[in-house]
């Protein structure tokens, strides 16, 4: 199944995905389930969030990827959601 994760930057955070910006590109390389991937960008096309589509077994999978994110553990996000996502085009 496929799960959009949307997470929303804290505010005034971009040096702290900065600066662990390495790490969640490899972890996305070594978990091997992300299907998509790529930062929000605010009006000035600073990136503030991220969207990553997770092909993973069940919400659980999901949830466990979400949590051992760098970007998670490092705190960069105000938020973050999981919601099941029907892949139609692409």
């Amino acid at each position: 199944m496929y799960i959009a994760l949307i997470a929303r930057d804290k505010p005034g955070a971009l040096e702290i995905r900065k600066a662990n910006r390495a790490d969640h590109l490899a972890y996305i390389q070594e978990t091997g389930i992300v299907a998509q991937a790529g930062p929000l960008l605010d009006d000035a096309a600073q990136m503030c969030g991220s969207l990553v589509i997770l092909d993973v077994e069940d919400m659980a999978q999901a949830e466990a990827w979400a949590a051992g994110d760098p970007y998670a553990k490092a705190g960069l996000f105000e938020n973050v959601e999981l919601i099941a996502w029907n892949r139609v085009i692409g």
